[in-house]
């Protein structure tokens, strides 16, 4: 696989993403539905939003693992949430997630006005390998 980064600017970096990824001579590809803070036993979590945050970036590794991929193949990853405001300031467990697995990805964050139940933050992921 070959994996090319635009980015025609420098202010992307400090919010761990890039503006485009190219992905050519994949092997194969795999499409993440969005992963929250759900327990193994299908239980929403109704936990703060640091710990949701955690919950579904775990959630999401196990997918991926399971799958036979790995976390650095993460070229799409969007985030979705109940409140910017009360994500940003957890955002660093998210950005110290992304620079410990080396991951280069396109990403857009949604604020919407709600999720399911009592979820709070949802990671959507394409994975290439």
């Amino acid at each position: 696989m070959e994996r090319k980064i635009i980015n025609p600017w420098k202010w992307q970096d400090q919010r761990s993403y890039v503006q485009a990824v190219e992905v050519k001579n994949v092997e194969s590809t795999l499409y993440i539905s969005g992963q929250t803070a759900i327990s193994d036993d299908g239980i929403s979590s109704n936990e703060d939003m640091k710990s949701q945050l955690i919950h579904a970036l775990k959630n999401l590794e196990k997918v991926i693992s399971d799958a036979g991929y790995e976390n650095k193949g993460i070229v799409r990853l969007n985030i979705y949430t109940t409140s910017t405001a009360e994500l940003w300031p957890h955002f660093p467990v998210f950005q110290e997630w992304i620079a410990k697995h080396d991951i280069k990805q396109s990403t857009t964050m949604l604020e919407v006005k709600s999720l399911f139940e009592t979820l709070t933050v949802e990671l959507e992921a394409t994975v290439v390998k």
